[in-house]
């Protein structure tokens, strides 16, 4: 057996034992006024927009006959290397980066690094 594989049985071994915990979310500080109720039903409105969150585990440019000559089994490379953290887009702006998990037999992911508000902003000019 290689040095990579047994990294990755220790690795899926480790995520194996550990369990999802529940994580409480530190309520934002309210150290504004309280908003009036025009606010509220406006903050109300923009709470219930739906976005489009995905994960991004890497990408690759192939022309479209390589395209086309795809079926099951096919393997595309792509640019990112395992182990590099995935990245976390809502409507298609990095927000975080994160690593995949498996709890009960399901995949999430397991945020690592959250964009700061300020960075994300710097991103869209």
């Amino acid at each position: 057996m290689s040095t990579d594989t047994d990294d990755w049985a220790a690795a899926m071994a480790e995520q194996a034992i550990e369990e999802a915990k529940a994580v409480e979310l530190d309520e934002f500080s309210n150290d504004s006024k309280p908003l009036s109720e025009e606010e509220a039903s406006k903050l109300d409105a923009i709470m219930d927009i739906p976005v489009t969150i995905s994960m991004e585990v890497g990408r690759s440019f192939i022309n479209i006959r390589n395209l086309l000559q795809l079926n099951q089994g096919s393997v595309v490379e792509l640019d990112r290397v395992a182990g590099e953290p995935l990245d976390v887009m809502v409507n298609g702006t990095l927000i975080a980066h994160g690593e995949v998990v498996v709890v009960n037999d399901k995949f999430g992911i397991r945020l690592t690094d959250v964009i700061s508000q300020t960075e994300r902003i710097k991103k869209l000019k």
